[in-house]
């Protein structure tokens, strides 16, 4: 059981460019961190769609000929983590459909909170679900006629959704980016030459040289066409935003910008109030990499300790497809990370890692420092502990699974082996930011979640998740279906 919360989705967008489908592959390239099951890319040429989706890395989905028969001058582009839906090739996005309204293609990053009680309804009406995402319900209400005509069509469907979404919509002439009013998950908009780009992250920018232009607003809905960019406002404008402050702490890349704050200084910063918060005496500094490197560099910094790599990560870890047993889970704790046993031998060492989650890693990276021979080892965390799930995108798992929520500190050093154990301040993540708390969700720290939602209800998406999804044939068969899912 892996001890980080894993990766939700990430999405891209590009109109107006006679290589679309490659930017959106080297797009898609750069925001893997964000998702590893599956892949897809949508184009059009003004009329028709072409799609190509797979499960696996987007080096792996895609060769070049798969990228040549994906002509059109836009596109949107889609790398997932299963949070709602099994991981099956049948949930990869983008979603795409064929309805009254003409073809339309659905990238979503987020978890709708009231996606069973709009799938309830949707069904209710005649329509028939083909996967078990709650992406999907945003392509059948986008489908609706009731929704309205022209832009009013496109703010009511919007205005039906509750929880987390940034989404890439396509249609046969426009790329749209909507994000919701609380604005949770990360959403940029770029500029390549006169073709328009969105994106998760500002990384994906980078990668193709594109101009970073500014972040979709919270509430925001902004439509790219030939006339260029009109941006609308779907929601009355809050002055509490509900950003997931994870991102700073783990998700994003440290090269991205979000929300006018580069991550790599963020997480800097908070290994820096770390040190002002619990410092410790050591010889040395050590990072669990990745996502532990910059905080323990801020750490180093400001307390003037030595800072050392002595955990070597390995790049080329897949699925292992051997049985779980306890030879197989100790290999499995040491394939990712080897430890440089003579840097620590004999030394205090800090070690700094961004989360706590279950625990088993982390413990596993104390017994290989112990057992290397460090002298104390004191570990360090860059957030504060996580109590409560996440409903909102993130794979943080159930309350009783989550170490902090059901363990004391010292029970959970005592658990760890660890000599000391420290989590950064709520304050101080939040000082880090540079950003006051009312910009940020931190409902897995504190429990309150800014889009309430019924645990029973989301317990309904679950068993709906792992239950029977009614085949095509079988709609057709009913009279139920509407739209057809390409």
């Amino acid at each position: 059981m892996q001890d980080h919360p894993k990766h939700y989705c990430g999405v891209f967008g590009i109109f107006g460019h006679p290589n679309a489908a490659e930017l959106t592959y080297y797009g898609l390239y750069a925001l893997q961190h964000r998702g590893q099951e599956s892949a897809g890319i949508v184009t059009c040429d003004g009329r028709q769609f072409r799609v190509h989706r797979g499960m696996g890395l987007v080096s792996q989905v895609f060769s070049g000929d798969e990228l040549h028969d994906l002509v059109g001058h836009m596109a949107v582009g889609h790398t997932r983590y299963s949070t709602t839906g099994a991981s099956h090739l049948r949930n990869a996005q983008p979603l795409t459909a064929d309805c009254a309204r003409g073809q339309i293609a659905v990238a979503h990053n987020g978890n709708l909170t009231n996606a069973s009680q709009l799938r309830d309804e949707l069904e209710a009406r005649g329509s028939i679900f083909q996967t078990t995402v709650d992406s999907e319900i945003i392509v059948h209400l986008l489908a609706q006629p009731s929704m309205g005509t022209g832009s009013n069509h496109l703010i009511n469907a919007m205005r039906r959704l509750e929880g987390a979404y940034s989404i890439a919509i396509m249609t046969e002439h426009e790329l749209v980016g909507v994000r919701d009013p609380h604005g949770f998950r990360p959403l940029s908009i770029g500029k390549l030459g006169d073709a328009w780009v969105l994106a998760s992250e500002t990384c994906a920018f980078d990668l193709i040289h594109a101009e970073f232009v500014r972040d979709v607003e919270p509430g925001e809905i902004v439509i790219i066409n030939k006339d260029g960019l009109t941006s609308l406002r779907a929601f009355p404008i809050q002055t509490n935003h509900a950003f997931c402050i994870f991102e700073y702490v783990y998700f994003a890349r440290p090269d991205s910008t979000i929300a006018n704050r580069n991550v790599y200084k963020v997480r800097v910063e908070m290994g820096r109030q770390l040190a002002r918060e619990h410092l410790v005496d050591a010889d040395l500094v050590v990072p669990v990499p990745d996502s532990g490197n910059c905080a323990a560099l801020g750490y180093s910094l400001e307390s003037n300790i030595p800072f050392e790599m002595a955990f070597i990560r390995n790049h080329y870890v897949g699925r292992s497809f051997l049985q779980p047993s306890q030879l197989i889970r100790d290999f499995d704790v040491r394939v990712k990370l080897n430890l440089i046993g003579d840097l620590v031998k004999g030394k205090r060492v800090v070690v700094v890692d961004d989360s706590i989650v279950r625990g088993t890693t982390c413990k596993a990276r104390v017994n290989n420092l112990k057992e290397a021979g460090a002298k104390e080892v004191h570990v360090m965390v860059s957030c504060p502990p996580h109590m409560h799930p996440c409903v909102y995108g993130i794979d943080f798992p159930d309350r009783n699974k989550l170490m902090a929520a059901n363990h004391s500190l010292e029970e959970i050093r005592k658990y760890l082996s660890a000599d000391s154990l420290h989590y950064l301040s709520e304050d101080g993540m939040i000082k880090a930011t540079g950003l006051p708390r009312e910009n940020f969700c931190m409902a897995c720290y504190t429990g309150k979640y800014p889009v309430p939602y019924d645990p029973g209800v989301d317990k309904q998406i679950i068993e709906r998740r792992n239950g029977r999804v009614m085949g095509l044939s079988e709609a057709v068969a009913n009279g139920r279906a509407q739209i057809t899912l390409l």
